[in-house]
């Protein structure tokens, strides 16, 4: 039971962190519609410095995006990992403890999902 509320404060806190970065990345794309939009109403000289500011802003932008994306991805997958390796352990247990509870699962679930694959 320990073990089920740790695993879930660490799926519950990488989707925290996620959330944290899609909002910063949102907030970055508001603030590139936003000087994109303001580089449109510029006529001249100042337009066309506008839209340079604004190439290097959607370039700085994306490489962000990129960063976070990479860096979530990574994170995600240390988590999954952690977790896994931390349940590994608890599932043997469990089933050298009750080998035939853990058949029955076993069939059952494979009688689930060959009832939903049977459905299509």
């Amino acid at each position: 039971m320990a073990q089920l509320k740790r695993t879930t404060a660490v799926k519950r806190g990488a989707a925290k962190q996620i959330d944290t970065r899609l909002n910063a990345l949102r907030s970055d794309l508001d603030s590139l519609q936003d000087h994109a939009t303001k580089v449109v109403g510029e006529v001249g000289n100042v337009a066309n410095d506008g839209a340079q500011a604004a190439i290097e802003a959607a370039r700085n932008i994306a490489e962000r995006a990129y960063r976070l994306a990479d860096e979530a991805v990574a994170n995600m997958a240390d988590d999954a990992e952690q977790w896994a390796t931390d349940n590994l352990e608890a599932a043997k247990e469990t089933v050298r403890e009750k080998p035939i509870a853990a058949m029955a699962v076993a069939l059952g679930v494979g009688a689930l999902f060959g009832a939903l694959f049977l459905r299509r």
